[in-house]
């Protein structure tokens, strides 16, 4: 005999859902119905209130310790001088490796970054009754650009569409719209824009048998080669030189034994089929995003990292890091919370004009880390800092 169906439980929700009364009703329900108290959950410094737009269901914070790195040496385009970096983590070490890290760059004379392309894309399949038909419809994208610009942008104040990529398929044909958006990470404003775009395409272009507003070609949240080679987000690259005598004094190894372990570890990564050729990317990516209000999932692109080092014929070692898909806001999603708010206006980045400021020191700060845990290794001093620094245990 089949068992009754057991009637559905319903999260509290109230009629005004942005306020202590409303995640406390939440909390009492998650109490009673896990068996738990929930202490720390519910004691935070959020108001309520400020969280609407960012997360439903709201019932506390997530209180991740933050530390700081510094100071960070920049000679960029946009981010000069020196930065106190804040990072939220949970791993022992990590800030204290950046500030070494920091440490030796900042005696070697900075770090120089460079934005090298800015946009984010939107990428909608469009299918047809044949392949050629997919070719002309293709030929006409190509002949109103103008007008489907004037239409994405019709959506957005800051949005910019710069070009639209086309790759075919059977007799599908894919476009890769390429919007610049300002101090936003632009996701939902490409978005926006594009399917205001392909509205107006498929009312002007008549025998499109299938449309879908996001193929996947975008890769939103996950890392791919078309982003590798091609950009999402901001391409930064950081690099720096140092001078022989100083990777000595701070790092206690040299740079022909940094070089070589480069070398291994280009062979290892590539034998492993890794995505990048960096040594930890994501710790500083992820940290910082954290701190500053990123959206998180964003570090599956953002961690991306193209490592390239050379020894210089006076014993020097130039190092550079190019993250090709950093994707970064210094206005509206999280960053305008209480705590990111404080962390981006520590780095003197919080609002607009200040995107690609803040992508220039996120990319030298994975600099600095790529080159302490390097260090880290080939000294053998990897494992002893990690007992030292990063035991939390019973």
């Amino acid at each position: 005999m089949t068992a009754p169906a057991r009637e559905r439980a319903r999260i509290p929700r109230l009629a005004d859902d942005y306020t202590p009364a409303a995640a406390q009703a939440r909390l009492d329900f998650l109490r009673a119905a896990a068996g738990v108290t929930l202490a720390h959950v519910g004691r935070h410094g959020v108001d309520p209130a400020a969280v609407a737009g960012n997360i439903e269901n709201f019932i506390g914070a997530a209180q991740v310790p933050i530390g700081v790195a510094g100071p960070l040496l920049v000679h960029g385009e946009h981010a000069r001088g020196e930065f106190y970096v804040p990072m939220a983590t949970t791993e022992g070490t990590l800030v204290a490796s950046y500030s070494r890290g920091m440490k030796l760059l900042h005696e070697a004379g900075g770090v120089r970054t460079t934005v090298m392309a800015d946009r984010m894309q939107r990428a909608p399949a469009f299918g047809f009754d044949s392949a050629r038909e997919a070719r002309a419809f293709g030929e006409w994208v190509t002949a109103s650009f103008d007008a489907i610009r004037r239409a994405a942008e019709a959506t957005t104040r800051t949005g910019r569409l710069r070009a639209i990529e086309q790759f075919s398929a059977s007799r599908y044909l894919f476009l890769r719209f390429n919007m610049s958006t300002g101090d936003a990470a632009g996701q939902n404003m490409a978005g926006k824009a594009v399917a205001s775009a392909c509205d107006w395409i498929r009312q002007e272009y008549p025998g499109i048998r299938y449309f879908c507003l996001e193929s996947n070609l975008a890769t939103d949240k996950k890392s791919s080669q078309l982003n590798i080679l091609a950009s999402r987000g901001k391409r930064v690259t950081a690099e720096a030189t140092l001078p022989a005598a100083l990777v000595r004094k701070i790092m206690r190894t040299d740079t022909a034994t940094m070089f070589r372990a480069r070398q291994v570890s280009n062979l290892g990564g590539l034998m492993a089929g890794v995505n990048n050729n960096g040594n930890h990317s994501a710790n500083a990516v992820a940290a910082v995003f954290a701190a500053t209000g990123q959206d998180i999932a964003n570090v599956a692109e953002s961690s991306a990292a193209l490592v390239h080092t050379e020894l210089l014929e006076s014993g020097s070692y130039y190092y550079s890091i190019t993250i090709p898909a950093l994707i970064v806001a210094t206005y509206g999603g999280g960053t305008g919370l209480p705590t990111q708010r404080e962390c981006l206006e520590l780095l003197g980045c919080y609002g607009a004009g200040k995107v690609r400021k803040f992508a220039e020191i996120v990319a030298a700060t994975v600099l600095c880390g790529e080159i302490s845990l390097g260090s880290a290794v080939v000294a053998q001093e990897w494992v002893g800092a990690h007992e030292r620094l990063g035991r939390n245990r019973p």
